[in-house]
């Protein structure tokens, strides 16, 4: 039976009596990959914060918050040590070269100069940047500057990495390559706790999901038991249709297939696919797109919203 690495309980963070975390408990597995997902402004970060230290968690008599059995209200050096953390936003010394920016931050470990030059070289060579040893950081791209930030929380061995959005802004070649690390990270005993709205990052790389929207709770499990749990197998997408045109919203309704509009697209929800194939007869292909329901879709059901509408 796995071991509980993250245990929180009744959780509420509030700024200024703004609510940015409400009242959420989940717990996080020894060896798992773990996500937070949901727009910009649902709490993650916060709550990503709380954990390692940076943020206070409200006061309550109801509220438990345990890290490797550390409380991060008076324990949070205890729990830095055994986390790596990659920020949102990068912070790299531009001054400094690859290597230099990762020698560095060993100091802060109290690392001596043989052993920080091995972890780096083993570094550099997983994260693949090794031909870029001597460059100024400046002069790498965002993807390598992202990897590099992730090799610098990777510098202790932590059995703890958080990486709050780990991919945003990135093209889908590097985006993929950092899933594929972070995957061997996990297979090599790494717990994973990460933030992101990006669906297809949530579905590829998590082992279970905690969806958020505005401090709360919406859902949890596994992205599969999710969609299982909470959605129709698959949607169809109809486009430039407005609520008052009946021409498409009269089989649906006969058919008794869920639908709602959104941004001037209907979506009709189905287990049975070809119900929905009727549904667009009359169409062009253009007109339409039938494919599987996905996080998105549970997003918009729950909220109303997409999870990259802005707040």
């Amino acid at each position: 039976m796995s071991n509980t690495v993250i245990s929180i309980k009744n959780l509420n963070k509030s700024y200024n009596g703004f609510k940015a975390v409400d009242d959420i408990s989940f717990h996080v597995n020894e060896r798992e990959c773990f996500g937070f997902l949901g727009p910009n402004g649902a709490g993650k970060t916060t709550t990503m914060k709380v954990i390692y230290g940076k943020a206070l968690y409200d006061s309550n008599e109801n509220t438990a918050v345990d890290i490797f059995g550390y409380n991060p209200k008076d324990k949070f050096l205890d729990i830095k040590a055994l986390s790596g953390i990659v920020p949102q936003q990068d912070n790299l010394d531009i001054q400094l070269n690859v290597r230099d920016n990762l020698y560095v931050y060993s100091k802060f470990y109290g690392m001596n100069k043989r052993t920080a030059e091995k972890r780096i070289e083993e570094l550099l060579s997983f994260m693949e940047l090794t031909e870029k040893s001597k460059a100024k950081v400046r002069e790498l791209s965002g993807g390598m500057q992202r990897r590099l930030t992730i090799a610098r929380a990777l510098l202790n061995n932590p059995r703890l990495l958080l990486l709050d959005e780990p991919t945003t802004g990135l093209d889908p070649q590097v985006r993929h390559l950092i899933w594929n690390k972070l995957r061997e990270l996990k297979e090599q005993g790494v717990t994973i706790l990460l933030t992101t709205h990006y669906m297809e990052e949530a579905y590829q790389i998590c082992d279970r999901l905690l969806i958020m929207d505005m401090g709360k709770k919406l859902l949890e499990g596994s992205p599969r038991a999710i969609l299982a749990d909470n959605i129709e197998k698959y949607v169809i997408e109809i486009y430039g249709v407005c609520k008052q045109d009946s021409s498409c919203t009269g089989y649906l309704d006969e058919a008794g297939i869920r639908y709602e509009f959104h941004n001037n697209t209907l979506f009709a929800y189905c287990n049975d696919s070809q119900k929905l194939a009727k549904a667009a007869e009359t169409m062009n292909e253009s007109d339409y797109h039938i494919r599987p329901s996905n996080l998105e879709d549970i997003f918009l059901k729950v909220t109303g919203r997409g999870l990259n509408e802005l707040q």
